[in-house]
């Protein structure tokens, strides 16, 4: 098996997430519709969503190092695409938060598989390819929300949108999996030669340039960190960039609409525009960060994405506003894949568990952030509560140094 046929194997369920996902929001209000639920009662049902996510984090990079991580992303693959379907059968609401807490913690198991397989595919390649994966999921996701839609514009309901997509979505889950790169395959690195290296005998890779591509914990003062303390620094990091990014997901629009008086149109433009620069910034990343490495990557990206938004408030015009989050997704785009990708080997001995924490403890800024924003807002004004995820963009910038490989001598 080629590295190729590996890489390509690992993107499929990135798009596979994206594509899930994305049709799930698309359908929110249907579901909310066909249940009578108030805005109040549907937070409290979402909410399932990220508490099985969260939790299953804790046991999925046990998993991922016990079975391996094409096993862990095979199986979690499957499953989302899968427990899409039941909260289209829900018939209450407890039913409903128990399909969404299943739908979550497939999602968060997949999260934590399918990056623990993207460490171990570029650990082989032995140059970036991060990035470029999690661009598979924005691509995907935004693939899933025009299916949605399509979908929801034509009238049809919750249930018969799932089935069309989650049973394929199985099926791509099913046939990528026999070519994802499995732990016992990976003995080095492999010889960068070609497009992706000369392809290795049996499915293994050669031992050349092991420390090169196989950095460990972050160094300070030329001392190594603890992998629990890297993972906690780590995990901060990615908190910070996934709190901006979920802020801007369920904000963008309302401050578009209401403060600057746009249509609900142009006010949609906003995250259209972050997502879409999001995404330009992905497939760009690995170059990115093969030229400047991960640290000065993620500095600047932090810069980047504070200056974006930051630009776009004072700016106080609907145009500068859209530019402004086109800004913010550019620059947050590296920022979460170098991210995960060194904590997948934060711990040397259990890579699997460095990731897992680190994707648990990054997701609590995606489920506080909107509840932050709110919050502040009802206090100070959104627009200067949108001031917060500038200094969490800066607060990125100031602890990019975590990502410092260790130099191996």
């Amino acid at each position: 098996m080629g590295l190729r046929a590996a890489r390509a194997a690992v993107t499929a369920y990135f798009c596979l997430f994206g594509v899930v996902y994305a049709v799930w929001i698309t359908r929110i209000p249907a579901i909310k519709e066909r249940l009578h639920l108030s805005d109040g009662v549907l937070g409290v049902a979402l909410f399932a969503i990220p508490v099985g996510l969260l939790l299953v984090t804790v046991f999925a990079g046990r998993l991922v190092d016990r079975f391996g991580s094409a096993w862990v992303t095979r199986v979690a693959g499957v499953a989302m695409a899968v427990t899409l379907i039941p909260p289209a059968l829900a018939g209450s609401l407890g039913g409903l938060m128990a399909a969404l807490f299943a739908f979550g913690a497939s999602a968060g198991a997949l999260d934590v598989g399918m990056n623990s397989n993207g460490v171990l595919v570029e650990r082989a390649r032995g140059r970036p390819v991060m990035s470029s994966l999690h661009a598979g999921y924005s691509i995907g996701a935004l693939a899933g929300a025009v299916i949605g839609g399509l979908f929801a514009g034509a009238g049809i309901g919750p249930l018969p949108t799932f089935l069309a997509v989650g049973l394929p979505a199985a099926a791509v889950g099913v046939a990528s999996g026999r070519w994802l790169l499995t732990e016992h395959m990976v003995t080095g690195h492999a010889d960068p030669g070609g497009a992706d290296g000369p392809r290795p005998a049996a499915g293994q890779v050669t031992d050349r340039q092991a420390a090169i591509g196989d950095p460990g914990p972050a160094s300070r003062l030329g001392r190594p960190l603890r992998p629990r303390v890297l993972i906690l620094m780590l995990g901060t990091v990615g908190l910070c960039g996934l709190l901006v990014e979920g802020a801007t997901a369920d904000w963008s629009a309302v401050y578009l609409h209401d403060n600057l008086r746009t249509s609900a149109g142009f006010a949609a433009a906003g995250f259209a525009a972050f997502a879409l620069a999001m995404t330009a910034g992905r497939l760009l990343g690995d170059r990115l960060a093969a030229r400047f490495g991960p640290v000065r990557l993620v500095r600047v990206s932090g810069l980047v994405a504070a200056a974006g938004l930051a630009g776009g408030l004072i700016s106080g015009t609907p145009v500068g506003g859209v530019a402004g989050f086109a800004v913010l997704g550019a620059g947050l785009a590296c920022i979460v894949p170098q991210v995960f990708l060194a904590g997948g080997k934060a711990d040397p001995a259990r890579p699997g568990h460095g990731l897992a924490r680190v994707v648990g403890v990054s997701y609590l800024g995606m489920v506080s952030g909107p509840v932050l924003i709110g919050g502040a807002a009802t206090l100070v004004g959104l627009p200067l509560a949108l001031g917060i995820p500038v200094i969490l963009a800066l607060c990125v910038t100031a602890l990019a140094g975590v990502l410092a490989p260790r130099q191996s001598g």
